[in-house]
């Protein structure tokens, strides 16, 4: 499935139904009074964050939506039926902006949430409704209110445990494929993901859910490479997996340039709890790994975790750190389906 992040999408509710004008017109009756019904309220337009859905490409076909028009008034004081409502369903993570996408107008972050973005019309009163004692034979009705109408932006944003960052061919997408059952393409390109991809890692009967997103680069918060497009899905990660290449010339470059780009995107994404590993161990000699090890203590005081994805070696531990901060919140794992589709170290 394509996965899209982004969606633009006209919604419209439903008009009030008009009251009716109508007298009551009977044999032998030679005075009726009025009996014209309520127009029906105009149907409600909704978004609900549902189970089993992590991308908006539903809306890339349809971006437009309107809920039903209420029913008029009818004589003998019978009422407009109400318009049915609209309903878009969304994973959870979704934000709904304005159309000028700054303004937030709901955040839904949880399976379930629900928000009413468009209320319908309320229907016109009957000339039944306008009879009182001095006026008992009213001849004038309300028509419905209108329906509201506007554009939307829907922006999602994964929600997940643990995010994976660094430069382009830093080894993230191995590292998924080692550890999750997700199957991401992989390449020695730069760039060869292009979308993010979720997977759920297993550790000592723990799972927790693991987001790997297109690789940064300088100047990616102004919109450079694949831009400050997919660092938002960062912003609900608990924590950072930073990968380096630690057959880099300049691995304390490397690293600095992601960091610059976190800080320079703002929105707390420098103060997440960070795990720094080096990879592609397998490729380098015991002394090369040493040596790089120093060099990067050195000028960023942080101890780095090595690793290799091909080998498995370091992987285990480098899941148990980032399990020690996301832990809290996951559960054990007993699912026997979900045994055979995880990674267990």
């Amino acid at each position: 499935m394509k996965f899209l992040d982004e969606a633009k999408v006209y919604i419209a509710s439903g008009a009030g139904g008009n009251g009716c004008i109508s007298f009551r017109r009977e044999k032998f009756i030679e005075f009726g009074g009025p009996n014209g019904g309520d127009g029906g309220k105009g149907g409600d337009v909704y978004i609900e964050a549902v189970d089993g859905l992590n991308t908006l490409i539903d809306y890339r076909y349809q971006q437009h939506f309107k809920a039903q028009r209420g029913e008029n008034g009818m004589g003998k004081d019978r009422h407009g039926a109400g318009g049915k409502d609209v309903t878009l369903k969304v994973p959870a993570g979704t934000q709904v902006y304005e159309e000028d996408g700054e303004t937030l107008l709901a955040d839904l972050v949880n399976v379930g949430d629900r928000v009413m973005i468009a209320k319908g019309g309320n229907g016109g009163f009957g000339n039944a409704y306008f009879k009182s004692s001095t006026n008992q034979a009213p001849r004038h009705a309300n028509p419905g209110q209108p329906g509201e109408e506007l554009t939307i932006r829907l922006r999602l944003k994964l929600i997940a445990d643990a995010g994976l960052v660094g430069l382009p061919n830093a080894g993230k997408s191995t590292f998924l494929a080692r550890v999750t059952a997700a199957k991401p393409k992989i390449a020695d390109y730069p760039f060869t993901t292009l979308h993010p991809q979720l997977g759920v890692v297993r550790v000592d009967d723990r799972e927790f859910v693991l987001a790997d997103l297109p690789g940064l680069i300088e100047g990616a918060h102004e919109g450079v490479g694949l831009g400050d497009r997919f660092l938002g899905h960062t912003e609900r990660c608990r924590v950072l997996l930073h990968l380096v290449d630690g057959t880099s010339e300049d691995v304390v470059a490397a690293y600095k340039t992601v960091r610059g780009e976190l800080e320079a995107y703002g929105n707390g994404l420098a103060d997440k709890p960070e795990i720094v590993a080096l990879t592609k161990a397998d490729a380098m000699t015991p002394d090369e790994i040493k040596k790089q090890v120093a060099k990067f203590k050195k000028a960023t005081k942080k101890t780095p975790l090595v690793l290799s994805s091909a080998s498995g070696d370091g992987v285990t531990e480098v899941l148990r750190e980032l399990f020690k901060i996301v832990g809290k919140d996951s559960k054990p794992q007993t699912a026997k389906k979900k045994e055979q589709a995880a990674w267990q170290p």
